[in-house]
């Protein structure tokens, strides 16, 4: 685990965990999203950056996909807690995103943890219930319902009614990598599950660093924009506009300040957590100006070969390869542990780490697949991290 934890950290500050993607490292994140980290400079939140030692995130085990299963969905979890707890964090303001494998697990976590968080932004990721693995039902993406995606989230965490969070997913209309149609099938799930009508409020073109983008967006009965799906037209895997701090940000709420989050403190709860539609309509085929969601696989975008031997992940950018971390991991890393982080210093970018206490058993076996490190980041940004083992 890494934080970033800026001079300017409010009192009681948000939390918002970024992912990174298969063969990807907390620094590569924290180099590719420089503007998230600019973003936390200037609103005061605090940056949770997971690592997992597996290389992609564990995203289709029962245990993963169980709330307090003992998977990487827990561990995540853990950190925040410990973010939480270190920095008294807001445990109200909770948020996260992701980029490919760290997209779905922005998802899962979403759906297993719908009371730990409020909102998510994913880049290039797959429904949450979806395997990181080509299988018989995420394939290409939509070949369920959504009424069937909805009841996998819901099952996830049985019995709950409560919030539930906003999502926004972003996707390139050419990605080989992960197919488009697993857009799709996100949006088939989430207005499943967020008691949304299929067919979008809004849809518009936008011009986002020179890239064409069709933008969807469902509201609830309060007026709030719970749902916003972006699609690049003629985008790569990991679009051009990946972990665009201009519109995750605000989505996320994360430029207000305040105790509350924002939808809340507008909506209340009442629209969270809204019965799954049964109407026929929030599972048929809807025609829009970026596809059709089907339910047919015989009309997706046929699979390439990659994209099983990716694992829904795909290969990281050449910007994360260079930023990748080469120091040496310590074997009892992955131990579960708290940790106690000095107060920032005048220059305000330092996050040092001091003592070392060995958690219970528990939770090292919850917390095996993952790195439990954290980095000091250097002021100016321009050299690699140093890092702190245990």
């Amino acid at each position: 685990m890494y934080e970033y934890v800026p001079a300017t950290a409010v009192t009681n500050p948000p939390i918002l965990v970024v992912s990174h993607q298969c063969g990807g490292t907390a620094a590569g994140m924290f180099s590719w999203g420089s503007g998230l980290v600019s973003a936390a400079d200037q609103y005061g939140f605090v940056i949770v950056y997971p690592q997992t030692s597996n290389g992609c995130w564990d995203v289709s085990s029962d245990a993963t996909q169980k709330r307090d299963g003992g998977g990487d969905s827990q561990s995540i979890i853990e950190m925040v807690n410990y973010s939480i707890s270190t920095h008294s964090g807001n445990a109200n303001r909770v948020y996260a995103t992701g980029v490919s494998s760290g997209a779905m697990m922005t998802e899962l976590l979403l759906a297993v943890y719908p009371d730990v968080f409020k909102a998510g932004s994913e880049f290039s990721g797959v429904q949450a219930g979806c395997s990181n693995i080509w299988d018989l039902y995420c394939g290409n993406g939509s070949e369920m319902t959504g009424q069937w995606w909805g009841d996998k989230v819901r099952a996830m965490y049985p019995g709950y009614a409560g919030y539930r969070p906003r999502i926004q997913l972003w996707h390139g209309d050419a990605d080989t990598t992960i197919d488009k149609q697993h857009q799709f099938g996100a949006i088939l799930e989430w207005t499943n599950v967020l008691g949304l009508n299929s067919n979008p409020k809004t849809t518009t073109t936008e011009t986002i660093n020179s890239h064409s983008l069709t933008h969807e967006t469902w509201q609830d009965s309060c007026g709030y924009a719970v749902l916003d799906a972006w699609m690049e037209q003629h985008g790569p895997h990991n679009t051009d506009v990946t972990l665009d701090a201009a519109h995750v940000i605000p989505f996320l709420g994360l430029d207000q300040a305040g105790p509350t989050d924002p939808e809340v403190a507008r909506c209340g709860t009442a629209d969270a957590g809204a019965a799954a539609p049964t109407d026929a309509g929030s599972d048929a085929a809807v025609d829009s100006s970026i596809g059709t969601r089907v339910a047919d696989a015989s009309d997706h975008d046929s699979a390439t070969a990659n994209d099983a031997a990716a694992s829904g992940s795909g290969t990281p950018k050449a910007n994360d390869a260079a930023a990748s971390d080469s120091g040496t991991r310590k074997a009892n890393g992955q131990n579960g542990c708290s940790c106690t982080i000095a107060a920032p210093t005048s220059n305000g970018k330092l996050c040092a780490l001091f003592g070392l206490v060995i958690a219970v058993a528990v939770a090292r076996r919850r917390s095996r697949r993952t790195q439990r490190d954290f980095l000091t980041w250097d002021d100016d940004r321009k050299v690699a991290p140093s890092r702190s083992h245990f």
